[in-house]
C-alpha cells in the first residue's frame, strides 16, 4: 500500500468512523503527507493508529487526537492560532493546510529547526520560536486559538492572558500520567472549562508547567 493509500485508509477507518465529519479537517488529514513528519526508521508505521517517538522524548499524536484537537478549535479558516510544543511540525501543518496564521513555540532547538525546514519545504507559512511554551508568545497576541499539544498541570496564566475573548484553547490537563483533554473559552475575560476526554501527552515544561 501506497503512503497516499495509507492516508486515505487514515482518514475513513480513524478519523470518520469515530465522528469526525468537518469537511475541511478531513481534507487536511488527506493532504497533508503525515509520512514525512515521521522518522525514516519508523515511516513504514506513519498512519497506525497510535502516537509515533521523534526523538528527545517527544512524539508525533495519534492521528485521531490530531483531528480530535484541531477540530475541537471549530475553525473558518483565516484564525491566529498559537500553538505550544511544534515538535514534528504535523499539527502545524495541518492548522496551515485549513488556512490558519500560525505561531509555534517549541523548547527543543533540534525539533524546531527540523521542523521549520520541513515546512518551509512544504510551502508552510508557520512562524517557529524556541522558547518556554508555557509563557506563550505574547509578541502576536492576542490570538483567537491556542492548541497545547502536551500535558500539564493547569491552564498556564499567561496562554489564558493571550487568548482574545470568545477565543477558544485546547489542552490536556491533569497529572503525569492522565489528563483530560479540557476546551477553555474566554468568557468576559474569565474561564469557561469543558472536558472533552481522557488522553495521555508528554508533560508540558516550563515555568507555568512541569519542571
Amino acid at each position: 500500500m501506497s503512503f497516499e493509500e495509507a492516508r486515505k485508509e487514515m482518514v475513513y477507518s480513524q478519523l470518520i468512523s469515530r465522528g469526525i465529519s468537518d469537511r475541511n479537517v478531513i481534507d487536511a488529514f488527506l493532504k497533508v503527507p503525515r509520512e514525512l513528519f515521521v522518522p525514516l526508521a519508523d515511516r513504514s508505521f506513519s498512519y497506525d493508529d497510535g502516537p509515533l517517538p521523534i526523538g528527545e522524548g517527544q512524539t508525533i499524536s495519534q492521528p485521531y487526537m490530531v483531528a480530535l484537537m484541531t477540530l475541537s478549535l471549530r475553525l473558518s479558516g483565516g484564525e491566529k492560532v498559537l500553538e505550544i510544543g511544534t515538535g514534528s511540525g504535523y499539527q502545524s501543518a495541518i492548522l496551515a493546510e485549513m488556512g490558519c496564521k500560525v505561531y509555534s513555540v517549541e523548547s527543543l532547538p533540534r525539533l524546531a529547526r527540523k521542523a521549520e525546514t520541513l515546512l518551509k519545504k512544504l510551502g508552510y507559512n508557520v512562524r517557529i520560536k524556541v522558547g518556554d511554551g508555557t509563557l506563550g508568545w505574547e509578541e502576536y497576541s492576542p490570538y483567537e486559538r491556542i492548541i497545547v499539544t502536551a500535558g500539564g498541570p493547569s491552564v498556564p496564566n499567561s496562554l489564558f492572558a493571550q487568548l482574545k475573548e470568545k477565543g477558544i484553547m485546547i489542552i490536556p490537563v491533569g497529572d503525569l500520567h492522565h489528563q483530560e483533554l479540557t476546551l477553555v473559552t474566554k468568557v468576559n475575560g474569565r474561564m469557561k472549562r469543558e472536558n472533552l476526554g481522557g488522553c495521555q501527552f508528554v508533560r508540558l515544561k516550563g515555568r507555568e508547567g512541569w519542571d
